[in-house]
């Protein structure tokens, strides 16, 4: 189990990518990265995220001299050092370990700039391990029950995720490439 949620996961990355940010400047982003459909993420669930970061100490608030409008005087809040930390752990293991079509690999994904590249590739041929075992697991239990003699409909439901274990699979290696080559291409200009 996640010790963050989907949200807590994704304020911390946005609060990392801006250094800081106030609860409005996180709703704005989320309605223009379209969090809101892919990931689930309302306004509400934004504000309890906040609160419950800052009660684990992962984020503190900084209240800023900066005013637009008539509203009150913004709250914006940083990571905190532990919060950086949890961050960056969280991210390695959501790119190592979650299943295929997860959504939390894809911000796993959108956080690979909190990462270092040689970092990312570890984590995501971890991913390909990881993968490999649950293809593992799946066709023992296609094999246990019959395998290509089973019902077309059975058989479906054991074939639908070979399917996206192998494209995943596919993805994941071909990302691990241009990780490489852009971490070759940085080491050959420096």
């Amino acid at each position: 189990m996640h010790t963050l949620s989907n949200v807590e996961f994704m304020l911390l990355q946005m609060i990392a990518e801006h250094r800081q940010a106030s609860g409005y400047d996180i709703i704005k982003l989320v309605e223009q990265r379209g969090y809101k459909e892919w990931a689930n993420i309302g306004t509400t669930s934004i504000y309890a995220g906040l609160k419950k970061l800052s009660d684990k100490g992962w984020i503190s608030p900084e209240t800023s001299d900066e005013k637009s409008g008539k509203g009150p005087t913004p709250t914006r809040f940083a990571l905190t050092e532990v919060g950086i930390r949890k961050l960056r752990n969280e991210i390695l293991n959501s790119l190592s370990s979650t299943r295929e079509r997860d959504i939390r690999f894809d911000l796993g994904l959108a956080a690979l700039p909190h990462i270092g590249k040689e970092e990312a590739v570890i984590a995501l041929r971890k991913r390909l391990d990881f993968l490999g075992q649950a293809s593992i697991k799946i066709r023992q239990r296609y094999e246990s029950q019959g395998g290509a003699s089973l019902p077309l409909n059975v058989r479906a439901l054991f074939l639908h995720p070979f399917s996206l274990i192998e494209t995943e699979q596919a993805f994941v290696s071909r990302l691990i490439h241009e990780l490489l080559e852009e971490t070759s291409r940085h080491d050959q200009i420096y």
